[in-house]
C-alpha cells in the first residue's frame, strides 16, 4: 500500500446557476478556480439548458435546496472567499443576503440582473434585495447596465462610472468594479471605485463576440485570488489581465460565438518548459548544421512564445545570442524567458495579427541572401517591426526584411507556427546559399 501525499489548497465557493454549455455559470466558475490553484465548491441556484447560441430553458431550485447546499459547504469547508452569479429569484437573493453576515470570508457579488439584449432579468423586489446583499459584500462587479440599475446613473465614461460606483458604495459594499466591456470604444476600461478613490484597468478591446462567461470568469478569478490571500486591488488587477487573455484566446466551441478560455493562464504556464525546450532544439539544429553564413554581426537569436504569450517575459530565447566562432556557431549561454527584447518584440507584434505564429529567428541580410529568398518562393514582407505587414497579408509572411536605419545592421526575420518548421526554413535558406 502506497503512502498518501495529500495537498492543501485554498477553498473558494460559487453560488450561481448551472450552464449546460460549460461557458458560464457554475461550470465557468469551477474551471476558473481550478486554473487558479484553488479548490472550488458550489451552491447551484438554477439549472439551465443552454449552449453557445442561447438559453433553451431554465429551472430554479427550491429555496430549501439552495439553503441545504450552502449549509453543507460552509459547515465543512474552510471557505477562503465566495462569489455569487445568477441568483434567479427574490427568494434566493434574500437567502444569500440573510446568510452573508455569517460569512467570515470575502464575498464578491456579480449582480446578474440584465441580459445581453438589455432586458431586465429580475423583478423589482429582487433588485431591491440585492442592495441588502451588497451591504455584506467585499466587492460588486456590475457591468455598465447593471451599474445603472443599482445606481440610476447611465455609465458612458469615466465620470459616470465613478458616479455610479460611488452611489453603489452607499449600499455598504467595500468596493465596486464598474466593468467597461459594454461601454463603446477601442479600449476597455474597468474602474475600481472605493472610498479612497478610483483605479482604472485598461485593455485593448478584442475583436470578438466570444465573451460568453466573461463576467462569471472575472468574478471567479477575483474570488480565487482573494481565497489565496491576495489583496483586493491586486486581485482585481490580475483578474482583469486574466480575462483579457481569456477573451482573446477564447474557446472555439459550439455553433455560436464560443466562450472565454477559463484555463488560459494554466495552459500558458504549462507550456513554458515545452516552449523553452523547442527553442533549445532549434538552436541545436542550427549549431549542428553550422549556419555561420546566416549569423548577423550583432548575433543570431531564436525566440519561442508560449501559446498565449502577451509579453516579452513569456518568450524564451538564448541569453547572449548565438555567435560565430572559428569552428562554427554556438550559443553564448542557455535559453531563458525574457532573454530577447528586439526579436521578441518583432514576434509579439506579428502575433497581434497572426497569433498562431510562435517562433522566430533573425538572420543576416545581404544581396546573396535576398536572392536566395526570392528563389525559395516564400512570401517576403518589408519592415520587420511593423505588425501591418502581417495584418495586410492573406497569409502570414515567412520572412520579414528589416533594412534598418543608417548605422544599424539590416536583417531578415523568419517566423513560423512551430519550432520544427522554423528550423527547416532556416536550414533551407542556408542550403540555398551554398
Amino acid at each position: 500500500m502506497r503512502t498518501p501525499a495529500p495537498e492543501t489548497r485554498p477553498v473558494a465557493l460559487t453560488i450561481a446557476g448551472s450552464d449546460s454549455g460549460g461557458g458560464a455559470g457554475i461550470q465557468a466558475d469551477l474551471a476558473t478556480m481550478t486554473a487558479h490553484g484553488v479548490f472550488g465548491t458550489s451552491v447551484i441556484t438554477a439549472v439551465t439548458a443552454q449552449h453557445t447560441r442561447g438559453v433553451e430553458s431554465s429551472f430554479v431550485l427550491p429555496r430549501e435546496e439552495v439553503a441545504a447546499q450552502l449549509d453543507a459547504v460552509t459547515g465543512d469547508f474552510a471557505v477562503g472567499a465566495a462569489k455569487t452569479g445568477m441568483l434567479a429569484t427574490t427568494e434566493i437573493v434574500r437567502l444569500v443576503a440573510d446568510r452573508a453576515p455569517e460569512f467570515d470570508f470575502p464575498l464578491v457579488v456579480d449582480p446578474v440582473m440584465v441580459a445581453t439584449s438589455g432586458d431586465r432579468l429580475l423583478e423589482p423586489e429582487a433588485e431591491q434585495a440585492y442592495e441588502d446583499l451588497l451591504g455584506e459584500a467585499t466587492l460588486a462587479t456590475p457591468n455598465a447596465d447593471e451599474a445603472e440599475v443599482l445606481s440610476g446613473v447611465e455609465v458612458v465614461d469615466a465620470d459616470s462610472a465613478r458616479e455610479a460606483g460611488e452611489a453603489i458604495l452607499e449600499t455598504g459594499v467595500d468596493a465596486v468594479l464598474v466593468k467597461g466591456g459594454h461601454v463603446p470604444g477601442e479600449t476597455v476600461r474597468d474602474r475600481l471605485v472605493t472610498e479612497s478613490g478610483v483605479e482604472t484597468f485598461e485593455h485593448p478591446r478584442i475583436g470578438t463576440q466570444a465573451t460568453h462567461g466573461s463576467g462569471c470568469t472575472l468574478a471567479a478569478a477575483i474570488a480565487a485570488r482573494l481565497a489565496g490571500g491576495e489583496p483586493l486591488e491586486s486581485a482585481v488587477e490580475d483578474a482583469t489581465d486574466v480575462l483579457a487573455r481569456a477573451v482573446r484566446y477564447y474557446s472555439d466551441v459550439g455553433e455560436g460565438h464560443g466562450a472565454v478560455n477559463h484555463a488560459v493562464e494554466l495552459r500558458n504556464a504549462a507550456a513554458r518548459e515545452p516552449t523553452a525546450e523547442a527553442v533549445r532544439t532549434v538552436v541545436a539544429d542550427l549549431v549542428d548544421r553550422d549556419v555561420s553564413r546566416l549569423v548577423p554581426e550583432v548575433g543570431m537569436n531564436v525566440v519561442g512564445a508560449t501559446p498565449y504569450a502577451e509579453s516579452v517575459a513569456e518568450t524564451a530565447a538564448v541569453e547572449g545570442r548565438i555567435t560565430r566562432t572559428l569552428d562554427g556557431v554556438r550559443p553564448n549561454r542557455g535559453v531563458q524567458f525574457g532573454a530577447s527584447t528586439h526579436l521578441a518584440a518583432v514576434l509579439l507584434a506579428a502575433r497581434e495579427s497572426a497569433p498562431e505564429l510562435r517562433f522566430a529567428v533573425n538572420c543576416r541580410l545581404d544581396g546573396a541572401i535576398e536572392d536566395a529568398l526570392a528563389e525559395l518562393d516564400w512570401t517576403v514582407a518589408e519592415n520587420g517591426l511593423d505588425e501591418d505587414v502581417f495584418a495586410d497579408s492573406e497569409a502570414p509572411p515567412v520572412a520579414v526584411i528589416d533594412r534598418a536605419d543608417v548605422g544599424q545592421e539590416a536583417t531578415v526575420k523568419l517566423v513560423a507556427e512551430d519550432a520544427e518548421t522554423l528550423a527547416e526554413r532556416t536550414l533551407e535558406l542556408c542550403d540555398r546559399l551554398e
